[in-house]
């Protein structure tokens, strides 16, 4: 696909937001047999396999500097929040999830301003602002029984996972534009994926869960379905996203995530409130915001 073409850029954005949207109601049902360090290791490892074909002839050849970005970009980009979002997802909503990792724009902005010297203006902070707010009450209203418990704590574990987003969005944009997005892909998960699969076969119990706790396989082909489909091959079409649009067009995919979230939850019985629904719309109005060019001065 064509992706310097305005069409193609948008199919692909919807197609992440299906894939990326789903993940949450995944992540749910694979947490009925595995534990989410277990949905963690496996997600990276059985990327490592699809991937390592396509990456194992060049992989000896890259050098020393773009391989420690691409191990920074691998760690901050994959392991450290597909943990926290799967983590989150024990004790909070997979709509309220996938809500928050709507926020993924506004840090990408906030890092691309302070860490990586990019120019904004007014109406982008008052984005970022607003955004934040919306996300700080849908923290804070996560109840369970109505009543104020530690739930929202877990609440805060999808922002810091957003934020991790953010920031390898603008490491990918900063330092590895010149990658193929492929290779950027299959490397990265070389790089992690045979030590999550020692750890995932030798110190969890997964071996265990899988052969006497599911029976049936379906939570074992639902966590495959959110590693070759929700990590690879959605990273792949993400990181060539970023490469030919912008770092805050390609997080704006966060706008779809929700709606497909929200609406997955709503079909598994979750209950998505009216104040839920407003923060949602809240945190929408930010990222426009945020994505809004700024009006010129007339004459």
């Amino acid at each position: 696909m064509d992706l310097s073409k305005k069409i193609n850029q948008i199919i692909t954005l919807c197609i992440l937001g299906l894939i990326w949207g789903s993940s949450f109601i995944l992540m749910k049902k694979g947490l009925s047999t595995y534990s989410p360090i277990e949905i963690t290791l496996y997600r990276i490892f059985i990327v490592f396999i699809v991937f390592f074909p396509l990456g194992i002839r060049s992989f000896f050849k890259i050098p020393k500097k773009i391989a420690f970005i691409l191990l920074v970009s691998a760690v901050i980009g994959s392991v450290i929040p597909y943990f926290l979002f799967i983590k989150a997802q024990t004790k909070i909503d997979s709509s309220l999830n996938g809500i928050l990792n709507s926020i993924t724009p506004l840090f990408t902005l906030l890092f691309g301003v302070v860490l990586f010297k990019q120019k904004t203006n007014l109406r982008a902070v008052i984005g970022v602002v607003i955004g934040l707010v919306g996300a700080t009450g849908l923290i804070f209203l996560s109840k369970e029984g109505g009543v104020w418990s530690n739930s929202y704590l877990y609440a805060i574990l999808p922002v810091l996972g957003s934020a991790c987003y953010a920031l390898n969005i603008n490491i990918i944009k900063t330092y590895l534009q010149n990658i193929p997005a492929l290779k950027i892909t299959s490397w990265s998960f070389i790089f992690i994926g045979p030590i999550a699969g020692l750890v995932l076969f030798f110190k969890t119990d997964f071996t265990d869960h899988l052969i006497y706790d599911d029976p049936n396989y379906f939570n074992f082909i639902c966590i495959n379905i959110l590693g070759v489909l929700g990590s690879g091959f959605a990273f792949w079409v993400f990181n060539l996203l970023i490469k030919e649009t912008s770092s805050v067009f390609a997080s704006s995919v966060t706008y779809l995530i929700p709606i497909v979230a929200i609406f997955w939850g709503i079909i598994d019985g979750e209950i998505f409130g009216l104040f839920q629904g407003i923060l949602c719309v809240v945190i929408f109005c930010g990222i426009y915001l945020i994505k809004s060019k700024p009006l010129k001065p007339s004459n």
